[in-house]
C-alpha cells in the first residue's frame, strides 16, 4: 500500500487538492504557496524517508477558533508538508473503505452531501417516522480512542509502514500558546485525514443501527434515527447511547441529544415546518434554522459595517458571494418572506455606508444635485441633524439610492438570486389560462 501513496500521479493529486484547500501554515510557517516548489526540490528525499520509516512528523499548531455558543472549538492544523502526505494516504485509504460505507452516511464522501442527508431525513419523517433521536456527540473529534481506530483501520490496512505514518500523525504533539502537548486520544479538526478516520470509526456504529434495522442518517458526527412511536424512539436512545460508550468509548452530550418531533429538529442548519396544504397531511416543508439566519445577518453586518476599510463595490462583489453561497446550500426552502425583509434590511445598511462615506456636509449636497435632487431640498437634506442609521431608512436616502441604481452599481437583492435558483417554488399559485364566460 505504501507503494501506492507514494505513487507520482497520487502524490501530484495530493499536491493539488491541499492547494485548492488553501489553509493557513503550520508551526514552520511554510505557506500552501510556497508547497510546489518545496516538493519539487524534496520530492525524493521524503518518499525515501517514508520507505525507510525514517519520516518524523511535525508538530501540530493548536488554534482555537470561536463557536456561536461564546466557547471556543480547537483546531489542529499540520505542516503542509503533513497535509499534502496525509491527504495522499487518505485518496488511498478511501478506495479500501467507501465501497463498505453506508448508503445513510454522507459526510465527507465522494458524491455525497448534506442536502442528499436532509432529502433522506425529510423522506423518513414523510413515511411516518415523527419520532427522532437526536444525538450529539460531546467533543467527537477530542475523544477519539487512538488503539480502537488503529485495529479498524488494521482490518483493511496490512501494511506496517501506512499504519506507521497514522500512529505517528495521530501522536504528534499539539503546539497551544508556545507550548507543546502530549495527544493520547482524538483527531485533530484540520487534518485531511480526520474525515476519512472519523468515518471508519463511526462505521462501526453505522453497522450496529443496520443490523437493528432503524432508519437513521448520519453526516460526519452529527447522526439521527427516525422511528415510529415514542416506545421505540426511548429504546432506541438507550440502546445506542449504551453501545457508544461502551463500543467506541463516546461521550453523548445529553444537553443537546433527546427525543424530538420535526417541528423540533434541526439537521445541518434545516428546519422542519407542516406545509398545511389540503391533502398533504403528515408533510414538511424544509425552513432554515434560526442559528443559521443570525449566523447569515452577522456575515452581512460584517461587511457592511460602515467602519470596515472597504470599497462600495468590494462591499457589493462580498455581499454578492456569500448570499449566493448561502442561497445555493439553502436551495429549496419556504424563505421567501424572512427574505424580503433581510433585503430591506441590507439596502439600509448600504445606504448608511453611503452616506458615511459622504461625511461633509458639502459633499452631501453634491451628491444629492448628482442624484437628481434640487438645490433647496438638496441643502437642506445634507444639513439635517438626524443620526447615520436614521438617514438610511429615511425617504431623503430610499428616494435618491433607490434599488435600481444599487443594481446598476452590481448589487443583486437575495429575492432575486432566490427566485432564480427556485422557480418552481416561486411560480404563481395558478398558471393555467382562465375561460371568460360571456
Amino acid at each position: 500500500m505504501i507503494d501506492q501513496v507514494v505513487h507520482p500521479y497520487n502524490l501530484q493529486r495530493a499536491l493539488r487538492q491541499v492547494i485548492v484547500n488553501k489553509g493557513s501554515a503550520g508551526v514552520d510557517g511554510m505557506k500552501v504557496s510556497e508547497l510546489s516548489d518545496y516538493f519539487r526540490k524534496e520530492k525524493d528525499a521524503i518518499i525515501g524517508s517514508i520507505k525507510e520509516e525514517n519520516y518524523l512528523p511535525q508538530a501540530i499548531l493548536g488554534v482555537e477558533i470561536p463557536k456561536g455558543n461564546g466557547k471556543t472549538r480547537l483546531l489542529g492544523v499540520p505542516t503542509v508538508k503533513d497535509r499534502l502526505l496525509q491527504q495522499a494516504v487518505s485518496q488511498v485509504l478511501m478506495q479500501h473503505w467507501e465501497k463498505d460505507f453506508s448508503g445513510n452516511s454522507f459526510g465527507f464522501r465522494p458524491n455525497k452531501n448534506a442536502r442528499q442527508a436532509v432529502g433522506k431525513a425529510l423522506q423518513y419523517i414523510h413515511e411516518g417516522r415523527t419520532y427522532i433521536v437526536d444525538i450529539d456527540l460531546k467533543t467527537f473529534f477530542d475523544e477519539v480512542d487512538h488503539c480502537l481506530l488503529l485495529n479498524l483501520l488494521y482490518q483493511k490496512v496490512k501494511c506496517p509502514k501506512t499504519l506507521k505514518l497514522i500512529r505517528q500523525w495521530l501522536r504528534a504533539p499539539i503546539k497551544i500558546k508556545g507550548k507543546l502537548q502530549k495527544r493520547r486520544k482524538g483527531v485533530p479538526q484540520g487534518s485531511p485525514l480526520s474525515p476519512l478516520l472519523s468515518n471508519v470509526l463511526l462505521h462501526e456504529l453505522d453497522k450496529e443501527l443496520t443490523k437493528r434495522k432503524l432508519k437513521f442518517v448520519r453526516y460526519a458526527d452529527d447522526f439521527s434515527i427516525y422511528c415510529t412511536s415514542k416506545t421505540q424512539a426511548t429504546a432506541t436512545m438507550k440502546a445506542i447511547s449504551s453501545f457508544l460508550k461502551t463500543k467506541l468509548k463516546l461521550t453523548i452530550n445529553a444537553d443537546k441529544s433527546g427525543i424530538r418531533k420535526p417541528v423540533q429538529f434541526v439537521i445541518l442548519g434545516f428546519g422542519f415546518v407542516p406545509t398545511y396544504k389540503k391533502g398533504d397531511r403528515g408533510k414538511y416543508q424544509l425552513v432554515v434554522s434560526e442559528k443559521a439566519w443570525k449566523r447569515l445577518k452577522q456575515n452581512l453586518k460584517a461587511i457592511t459595517r460602515k467602519t470596515t476599510p472597504m470599497s462600495f463595490d468590494e462591499r457589493i462583489a462580498k455581499i454578492n458571494e456569500v448570499q449566493r453561497g448561502w442561497l445555493n446550500y439553502f436551495q429549496g426552502t419556504s424563505i421567501y418572506g424572512k427574505l424580503r425583509d433581510l433585503d430591506g434590511w441590507l439596502r439600509n445598511r448600504l445606504r448608511y455606508c453611503i452616506w458615511h462615506q459622504w461625511k461633509k456636509p458639502e459633499r452631501r449636497r453634491k451628491n444629492f444635485i448628482r442624484l437628481g435632487v434640487d438645490h433647496d431640498h438638496a441643502y437642506a437634506w445634507s444639513r439635517t441633524r438626524k443620526g447615520g442609521w436614521a438617514i438610511a431608512q429615511s425617504p431623503i436616502m430610499v428616494t435618491t439610492i433607490t434599488l435600481e441604481r444599487l443594481k446598476r452599481r452590481g448589487y443583486i437583492p437575495l429575492l432575486d438570486v432566490y427566485i432564480s435558483l427556485n422557480p418552481s417554488i416561486c411560480e404563481p399559485p395558478y398558471t393555467r389560462t382562465v375561460r371568460t364566460v360571456v
